[in-house]
């Protein structure tokens, strides 16, 4: 059962899955947006409520980057399916340990490794502007890509979830070595295979508003469409400055949830 809620708080959960759909085409980190956008407007829903309908929003938009990204961008759909089924199952990890940990102990140890990447990526103007020359990947990186960017990522997004794009975008990067936006749309298609076992799970809960994910939904797909698109004909350089604004973001966020809150 849907909460009775008034247009002008759908119409400004739309607006947030629209702007929430295009950050996470571009380079992740949409959920910043969209979660605490969705606890505002459904006070009253219960937490695994919000989580279920944010879901069922998100992976239309990033359903629709996905393919964007496949159509016009040069992907090893191969690697990234490999590296989307350890983050499934990672992310499944994640969420059955989830309850018995207390997210505040993270959110510092999430604050310095992103600071690190900040600076990392500011002091490395280079970083993901170009790929890696060479032949094949080698079993090494691929090990290590699968491990760090799908079963560890995958295991953060089900534990406490927020920035999990951006991460796999820079673990992409500096594992595998892809230019940003290849990366970006490499990331896309791991968020799928995710975000597919977390609506299942909570769909089967009964945990999904579908009248309000409906018409959000619509609106963050446009938003990953257009997101998408913007990324591939601006380049690694667009990229690389909303990756650093998003970074900056979700430190603020983070900061906010742990000492302002």
């Amino acid at each position: 059962m849907s909460p009775d809620i008034s247009l002008t708080t759908l119409l400004m959960l739309c607006l947030a899955a629209l702007a929430a759909g295009w950050i996470d085409a571009v380079v992740g980190g949409g959920g910043l947006l969209q979660l605490p956008a969705l606890l505002v407007g459904l006070p009253q829903m219960a937490p695994a409520q919000v989580l279920g309908t944010n879901k069922a929003v998100a992976i239309c938009g990033t359903t629709a980057a996905a393919f964007a990204y496949m159509r016009k961008a040069t992907l090893d759909i191969r690697t990234a399916l490999r590296i989307g089924l350890a983050a499934l199952g990672g992310s499944l990890a994640g969420a059955f340990f989830a309850s018995g940990i207390n997210s505040a102990v993270l959110r510092p140890l999430i604050m310095a490794v992103l600071l690190a990447v900040l600076a990392f990526v500011l002091l490395r103007p280079s970083f993901g502007t170009a790929a890696a020359p060479g032949g094949p990947v080698s079993r090494r990186r691929m090990a290590g890509a699968v491990l760090g960017a799908g079963l560890g990522i995958g295991f953060y997004d089900g534990l406490i979830g927020p920035g999990t794009g951006t991460f796999l975008v820079l673990a992409l990067v500096a594992i595998l070595h892809m230019d940003l936006v290849t990366a970006s749309g490499t990331a896309k298609i791991v968020n799928v295979c995710t975000n597919v076992g977390a609506l299942v799970t909570f769909g089967i809960q009964g945990s999904v508003l579908w009248q309000i994910a409906a018409p959000m939904a619509v609106c963050n797909l446009v938003g990953g469409a257009v997101g998408a698109r913007m990324a591939l004909k601006r380049g690694s350089g667009f990229v690389r400055v909303v990756l650093l604004v998003v970074v900056v973001s979700l430190v603020c966020k983070l900061g906010y949830d742990q000492w302002g809150g």
